[in-house]
């Protein structure tokens, strides 16, 4: 049996995706976040980078989607996301990474200022503030990510990261 205390904290990560505050997730919280990133970083939408930002979105969308959106009414319900997370996630992580990676590669090459394939530890707190998450919070998760201590986070890195925080309690 789920315990109450993990649908609680899951329960909890549902803010992080719905950005308007609306009480539901829906296509605009991700196009909200997108915007808020390339505002962010300072980068056109209708660059490359920003193109593989919005497609990026909108396949994490049609993800969790189709995961959580029970009743078909092209959003998702703080329940919705309770139920999908803990019924479909949380045996299967790898899944949601899955559907997160597009929007992950995207946010992190959006962050990635000099080209390297990496963000900062400082440009991913950025991207986690701008998702959401406060800043001291991001800061702390950003160094976390930096398991090398390189100064630098990757894909490798932030793809299972956040599949974890969103489907694993602890």
């Amino acid at each position: 049996m789920v315990s109450s205390e993990y649908e609680r904290r899951i329960a909890g990560r549902f803010a992080t995706f719905d950005q308007d505050g609306n009480g539901y997730i829906d296509r605009e919280d991700f196009g909200g976040a997108a915007k808020a990133l390339l505002a962010e970083f300072g980068t056109p939408a209708r660059s490359d980078k920003g193109q593989a930002l919005y497609v990026g979105a909108e396949a994490f969308w049609q993800g969790m989607a189709g995961i959580a959106d029970r009743d078909g009414d092209q959003r998702i319900s703080r329940d919705e996301f309770v139920n999908g997370a803990v019924k479909r996630l949380r045996d299967n992580p790898d899944r949601f990474a899955e559907i997160a990676r597009p929007f992950l590669h995207a946010a992190l090459d959006v962050a990635d200022t000099d080209g390297d394939g990496y963000a900062t530890v400082e440009d991913t707190a950025r991207v986690l503030a701008c998702l959401g998450v406060p800043e001291s919070a991001a800061a702390a998760a950003a160094r976390a990510l930096d398991t090398d201590a390189d100064g630098k986070v990757g894909e490798a890195e932030i793809v299972p990261a956040f599949a974890r925080y969103f489907t694993v309690p602890e």
